[in-house]
């Protein structure tokens, strides 16, 4: 059987993201923060799905954790890795906590590329491997109010179809998911209740998201924005002048009154 690797998996996307792995007979290792929940998850899908699970609590955000994870994983062998751990803030930059901004850039970007990097040799000797890593439709447009957030996603855009085109012929594809606000507890995390983005409107759940996104990975679809009206938006943006899109952000992101 093969096995995928899933961080952020105790919640939203992640989550359904080792059920639809689990529904296809793959084994999966979950990354998370909070291992209560992990053991939970991990019940449920050995019970449902007749699958092996592995659980590890780790917080990812740490320098070096995504080194110690791989140590500890030794001689499992990785067919597919799903970067999905990772969160945003809310606020101007100007006031916004450095502390939490520093673990922002280590866990979006940092942790993100060096599991990657850990992960892919084994996949490319192989010859066989599938990578998928969760980025946004933030990644398309500067985010004043989240720049920072923003900024982390567009990274892993540009690096996800940079290393996808390196790989060509490989046996390995590499997916950057984009989606819009998705119903996953992003927003709550984020402090961005308020934010008009998200206040009051309807959001597509984790699970469709998850499924989208997982179809595009097992296709090898290199950049995959869920939603019609996002892939719209998401390039739009490049027809318009710079300014104006960052105008657009704000009042977008601003907090609604």
């Amino acid at each position: 059987m093969k096995t995928a690797l899933i961080t952020g998996a105790s919640g939203g996307i992640g989550l359904e993201f080792a059920r639809l792995s689990a529904q296809d007979k793959i084994n999966v290792i979950l990354v998370a923060r909070t291992g209560k929940k992990l053991q939970e998850i991990k019940q449920e899908l050995e019970k449902n799905y007749g699958i092996q699970v592995r659980i590890v609590e780790k917080d990812l955000s740490m320098p070096d954790s995504a080194q110690s994870l791989i140590d500890e994983l030794q001689g499992i062998n990785i067919d597919y890795l799903v970067n999905n751990a990772g969160f945003g803030d809310f606020g101007e930059f100007v006031n916004t906590s450095w502390e939490k901004e520093a673990q922002m850039i280590q866990l979006n970007v940092t942790t993100l590329v060096q599991l990657t990097k850990l992960v892919l040799k084994g996949m490319v000797a192989r010859k066989s491997g599938k990578i998928l890593n969760v980025a946004s439709t933030a990644a398309f447009q500067p985010g004043p109010l989240m720049a920072i957030y923003y900024s982390t996603k567009a990274f892993v855009l540009m690096f996800s179809e940079g290393i996808a085109r390196e790989l060509k012929g490989s046996g390995v594809t590499v997916t950057a998911l984009c989606p819009g606000p998705t119903e996953s507890g992003f927003q709550d995390a984020s402090a961005m209740q308020d934010s008009k983005l998200v206040k009051g409107k309807k959001m597509p759940s984790a699970r469709a998201v998850a499924q989208y996104g997982y179809r595009a990975m097992r296709k090898g679809k290199t950049v995959a924005v869920h939603g019609f009206m996002n892939s719209l938006l998401a390039f739009s943006v490049r027809f318009l002048p710079r300014n104006l899109v960052a105008d657009i952000a704000y009042k977008t992101q601003e907090r609604a009154h």
